[in-house]
Parts: C-alpha cells; sequence; structure tokens
C-alpha cells in the first residue's frame, strides 16, 4: 500500500502456469489467481511458476458461510502460497479475516456473483444514489481492515474521486485511469479467446489466430503423412 499516490501497479489474472511465468519475467507487479479450495492443484502450480510476485488468492463466494469458514479458507489460501485473498465478501467476513492476520482485497462496483441486486452485468454508479452506494461500500471495506479493493465498472470520474479519499488501493478493471493499480486478465491482454472482448479491455498479441494457424498446420501435417502412405513415399524401402 505505500505505493498509493506513487506510480501506477500493474495487474493481472493468469490462467496457466505459462502466463504467470511470463507475466513474472515481463515485470507485472501483483496477479490474483483463481483458487478453488476443493481443487487447489491449478492455484498452486501458478504460484510456483511465478515465486517472485506478489499474489492474491481469488476465494469463491459461496465457499464461506460464517466468519469462521472465511478465515479457515483464508489461512488454507496462505497456506499453499497466497501472499493475500481477493474476496466478493460482505464487510463483516473480511473483518474477520483482516483480525486474523490475513491481507484481503474486497471488490466493489460491479461485482458479478452479486449483480442481482444492481441490475445485472452492467454498469454501476452512473446515478448520483449508485455513486454514494459504491462509495460506501468501498468505505465499509475499507473500515474492515481490507489493503485493496477491486472496482469493476464504474465511471472513470467516480473512481478517481473515490481513489483520493480512501487508504485502500484501487484496481480499476473497466473503471478507467483513477485507480492505483490497472487490471487485465491474461486472456484479453494476449488475445487467447475469439472477439468479442470485453469493451474496456486491449489485445496486446493475438494468441487465438496463432492457435487457430498451429491446427491447421497439424491437419495439413496429418494429411500430408495420410498421402504420404498411399502413395508409397512412407515408409521408404
Amino acid at each position: 500500500r505505500d505505493q498509493k499516490g506513487v506510480r501506477v501497479l500493474v495487474e493481472t489474472v493468469p490462467f496457466s502456469p505459462e502466463e504467470a511465468a511470463a507475466a513474472e519475467e515481463a515485470g507485472i507487479d501483483t496477479m490474483k489467481v483463481r483458487f478453488d479450495p476443493a481443487n487447489p492443484g491449478p492455484a498452486v502450480a501458478i504460484r510456483r511458476a511465478a515465486p517472485n510476485t506478489f499474489m492474491a488468492f481469488s476465494v469463491p463466494l459461496v465457499a464461506a458461510a460464517s466468519e469462521s469458514e472465511a478465515v479457515r479458507l483464508a489461512y488454507n489460501a496462505m497456506t499453499i502460497g497466497a501472499d493475500a485473498i481477493m474476496c466478493q465478501w460482505s464487510a463483516r467476513f473480511i473483518s474477520a479475516a483482516a483480525e486474523a492476520g490475513v491481507p484481503v482485497q474486497g471488490h466493489a462496483g460491479l461485482v458479478p456473483r452479486k449483480s442481482t441486486w444492481t441490475g445485472g452485468l452492467r454498469a454501476v454508479g452512473k446515478t448520483l444514489d449508485e455513486a454514494m452506494w459504491v462509495y460506501k461500500e468501498i468505505k465499509a471495506i475499507e473500515a474492515a481492515g481490507a489493503y485493496a479493493v477491486e472496482v469493476e465498472v464504474i465511471p472513470e470520474e467516480l473512481l478517481a474521486d473515490i481513489s483520493k479519499r480512501t487508504k485502500l488501493l484501487t484496481s480499476s478493471i473497466g473503471a478507467g485511469s483513477g485507480g492505483d493499480i490497472q487490471f487485465l486478465f491474461a486472456e484479453d491482454v494476449l488475445g487467447n479467446n475469439p472477439p468479442p472482448y470485453p469493451r474496456h479491455s486491449k489485445q496486446y498479441r493475438s494468441l487465438y489466430k496463432m492457435k487457430q494457424e498451429m491446427q491447421t498446420q497439424r491437419i495439413g501435417g496429418f494429411k500430408e503423412f495420410i498421402d504420404d502412405v498411399a502413395e508409397g513415399g512412407f515408409p521408404k524401402t
């Protein structure tokens, strides 16, 4: 948190050890990793691939139904290599984990798992009432003892103003340049999937096209092998 106001940090979510290793080699400041307590192997592999980068394990919203379960889940994540946890929990659960000594990042704005309360998957904070609600949510997360908050798809001006009014590191995804951290998923940075892409994202590579070309080359190689056998070109006697 000592970097707040000093420089803008860069954050991503890798989905494979290869992406994590590449992000660390490139100099990404911080990563989030999806953590499934029932299948921790993928998160462990990503942690091992990027051992020197600050990494928050993103825990499922429904994996904890009480403060004690939240603390246990957070401890499980820390035990296998998390530097912090990222969650969509209420301030009460965040407070329990923070009081137990776990660095916690909250989530505000458009929270997909809670989007029923905000009218579906849409931008949040365009009206005065919604803007005040987002601000109060972030201040509640701060009061609960978190160190950071992911802020998703709110107006750029709103995040810029809130960032000045909170001690939390604000991680912007689809919320413009006003955050302390700029956050994009690795699959969007690398263009892993076919269009359409999220409007707030930017593709710096097109690995999807490269994978398609590789598949075309695979098919061509097999066809040439089949033809070569049929024509007597393989094997050579």
